[in-house]
C-alpha cells in the first residue's frame, strides 16, 4: 500500500499553500495534478544502497510509491499554481479563485 504523505494546508490570504516533507525524493520523482477542488501529490523515494533483510536492527524509513490527494477547503486557481521543493520540504501555493465577487456586464445596445 502506498504511503501517505503528512501535509500541511493552510490559508495565506490570496492563496492556499499545501506543505509536505518529501527528504530524499528527486524532483523528477514527483508529480502534482491540480484541480480548481482538489490537490494531488505522487512520487516515489528509491533506495539508493539495498540492504538485506538480516542486516537491519531497525528498519521504518519509507522506500517506493506515495500519493496523497487533498480536497481543498476553497477553489483555486490551477494554471497559476507554483510548486518548490526546498530542503525536503514540498510548497505547493494555489490562488484562491473568489467565485462570490460579482461581475458587471456592460449591456450593449442592439441594433
Amino acid at each position: 500500500m502506498p504511503d501517505q504523505r503528512a501535509v500541511d494546508v493552510y490559508d495565506d490570504g490570496d492563496d492556499i499553500v499545501v506543505q509536505s516533507t518529501v527528504a530524499g525524493v528527486d524532483d523528477d520523482n514527483l508529480e502534482i495534478n491540480i484541480t480548481t477542488e482538489s490537490v494531488t501529490v505522487k512520487g516515489v523515494r528509491k533506495q539508493e544502497k539495498r540492504v538485506e533483510e538480516k542486516n537491519y536492527f531497525y528498519q521504518e524509513l519509507f522506500w517506493g510509491s506515495f500519493s496523497r490527494s487533498i480536497i481543498l477547503p476553497q477553489e483555486v486557481d490551477p494554471d497559476h499554481s507554483t510548486a518548490n521543493l526546498s530542503k525536503g520540504i514540498l510548497t505547493i501555493r494555489m490562488p484562491k479563485l473568489n467565485r462570490s465577487k460579482a461581475k458587471k456586464l456592460k449591456v450593449k445596445a442592439a441594433d
